[in-house]
C-alpha cells in the first residue's frame, strides 16, 4: 500500500496537471492577419482578433481560422475557340475574406477554391468560344475583367473580394502554333522580299541618274576643253603672226601640229606599256591630218559667229556670216 507522501505527491502532480491542461485550454494566440472561430458546445460565438484571447477551458473551442491575406488560385482550363482551336488557359484569380464578413466566409462555403473554380470555368466557357483564336491573346485583359467582374459579384455575398482576375497563358495545340509561326515567318519574308526588291531599285535608280549626270558633266567637259585648245590655238596663230611677218595661219597651224604630233611620239615612246596605236602614223600624213583639222576648226568658228550674228543683228541689215571670219593681216 501507498504511504500517505506518496498518495500526497501522486496527487500534486495530478493537480499540476490539471491545472496546466486547463490553463491550455483556457489561452489561446491568434495571428496577424487572421481571425480564430469560437464555438461553445457547437454554436457560433465570436470571431477572436489576433493576439492571446481567452476562452472558457472545455467548453469554447477554436474550431478554425480564417485567412485575411490576399491569396492567389489558378485556374487550368481547356476550352475552344470560334474558329474551332482547342486552348489550354490559365486564369490567376487573387481573392481574399472580408474582414467585416468572416462569418459568410466561414459557414457558407465548404470549400471556396471549389467554388472560384467553377465560375471561372463557367465564365472562360461562356466568352472565348464566342472569340477567334487570334483575338483571345489581343482581348486576353477583357476576358480577365470579365471574369473577375462576374466573380465579385457573385462571391460576395459569400464573404470573399475578388482583387485581380489575370489570363497569365494561352497555349493552343502544338500543331496550330507551329502553323502560326510558319504564317508569320512567310509574312516576314516576303516583307523582307519586297524591302530588298525596293532597296534594289532605289539603287539601280540612283545608279542611273549617277551616270547620266557624270555623262553631262563629261560632255561638258570635252565641250569646254575644245572650246579652250581652240581659243588657244586662235591666240598662238595670232601671236606667231605678229612676231614672225609674213607668215599665214596655215603656216602657224602646220607647225603647231607638228609640235603636238613629236610630243606625242615622244610621249608614246617614253611608257614602256601603251596600247596607244596612232594610224596612220608616218609624218608624210601629217597634211592630211593638218587639213583635216584646220577644216573643222574653220566650220567650227563659223558656226560660232553666226550664233553671235543671229543674237546682235547688224545695223545696216545686210550683214552676212562671211563678216565675221578672220581676215589675214
Amino acid at each position: 500500500m501507498l504511504s500517505l507522501s506518496q498518495v500526497l505527491i501522486f496527487g500534486a502532480v495530478a493537480v499540476g496537471f490539471a491545472v496546466i491542461a486547463t490553463l491550455a485550454a483556457t489561452f489561446f494566440t491568434v495571428q496577424q492577419r487572421t481571425t480564430a472561430i469560437v464555438q461553445r458546445l457547437g454554436k457560433f460565438v465570436r470571431e477572436a482578433e489576433p493576439g492571446l484571447r481567452v476562452k472558457i477551458p472545455f467548453i469554447d473551442r477554436v474550431i478554425g481560422r480564417m485567412n485575411l491575406r490576399v491569396q492567389q488560385l489558378d485556374v487550368r482550363i481547356e476550352t475552344k475557340t470560334e474558329d474551332n482551336v482547342f486552348v489550354q488557359m490559365v486564369v490567376a484569380v487573387q481573392y481574399y475574406v472580408l474582414p467585416e464578413k468572416v462569418y459568410d466566409a466561414f459557414y457558407k462555403l465548404d470549400d471556396a477554391t471549389r467554388q472560384i473554380t467553377s465560375f471561372v470555368f463557367d465564365v472562360v466557357r461562356a466568352r472565348v468560344p464566342k472569340i477567334k483564336l487570334d483575338d483571345v491573346f489581343e482581348k486576353k485583359d477583357e476576358i480577365a475583367d470579365i471574369v473577375k467582374t462576374e466573380l465579385a459579384q457573385v462571391m460576395e455575398g459569400f464573404g470573399y473580394g475578388i482583387l485581380k482576375a489575370l489570363v497569365t497563358d494561352i497555349d493552343p495545340d502544338p500543331k496550330v502554333k507551329e502553323s502560326m509561326n510558319e504564317i508569320n515567318a512567310a509574312q516576314r519574308m516576303r516583307v523582307a522580299a519586297t524591302e530588298r526588291g525596293e532597296a534594289d531599285r532605289i539603287l539601280r535608280v540612283k545608279a542611273a541618274e549617277g551616270e547620266a549626270q557624270s555623262k553631262a558633266l563629261q560632255g561638258k567637259g570635252i565641250a569646254d576643253q575644245r572650246q579652250a585648245i581652240v581659243a588657244g590655238l586662235r591666240d598662238s596663230v595670232d601671236e606667231f603672226r605678229k612676231s614672225v611677218p609674213g607668215t599665214t595661219a596655215q603656216d602657224v597651224m602646220n607647225l603647231v601640229l607638228m609640235t603636238q604630233y613629236f610630243d606625242m611620239l615622244k610621249e608614246i615612246g617614253a611608257s614602256s606599256r601603251t596600247n596607244a596605236i596612232l594610224i596612220p602614223h608616218s609624218p608624210g600624213n601629217l597634211t592630211t591630218l593638218t587639213e583635216q583639222m584646220r577644216h573643222a576648226m574653220m566650220e567650227a568658228n563659223l558656226t560660232v559667229q553666226a550664233s553671235e550674228a543671229s543674237a546682235v543683228p547688224n545695223v545696216s541689215g545686210n550683214g552676212s556670216a562671211a563678216e565675221f571670219m578672220p581676215r589675214a593681216e
